[in-house]
């Protein structure tokens, strides 16, 4: 049942995306969302139990492994942050540009969220929060995701 809320709400987010950045177009108005997160260090405490779970998942962890990862953790923090409408300013690449080469598919990029999920169901964070915050994140698969026509053919 969970994965069904999950899958309303990452397809509620690609609706609501249009052109533009998701980080401009989606973010809330108020820092509820933030607060619920535990604002930053919530948010931190967060992103470190992410990293540990992106790396030894046999998914998302090659993707991860050669990543500059405090590098990444941060950003990462900075990015959701900014979305849940805190006080952060993301100033990291626009997700197209920093994974126009990575070859990412969508089954990558479904692991990614479901380790998301894991982090957050590991933090405490409500259900009802954590959805919020994949329709946040929800439309930015289509910068991430390689199409079919531009990947790497073996």
């Amino acid at each position: 049942m969970k994965n069904l809320f999950v899958s309303l709400a990452l397809a509620a987010g690609l609706l609501m995306a249009g052109a533009g950045s998701a980080l401009a177009q989606t973010a809330p108005k108020d820092d509820q969302l933030y607060k619920a997160f535990g604002e930053k260090p919530g948010l931190v405490s967060l992103m470190d139990d992410f990293m540990v779970r992106l790396l030894a998942d046999p998914r998302t962890g090659p993707h991860f492994k050669p990543a500059n990862q405090q590098r990444v953790k941060e950003q990462l923090v900075d990015q959701l942050c900014a979305l849940s409408g805190g006080p952060c300013v993301y100033k990291g690449a626009d997700m197209k540009s920093s994974h126009a080469n990575l070859d990412i598919k969508k089954s990558d990029f479904h692991a990614l969220v479901e380790v998301l999920q894991q982090s957050m169901d590991a933090k405490g964070i409500p259900f009802r929060k954590q959805n919020e915050m994949l329709a946040l994140l929800a439309p930015m698969n289509r910068d991430i995701i390689t199409p079919p026509e531009t990947a790497a053919k073996p």
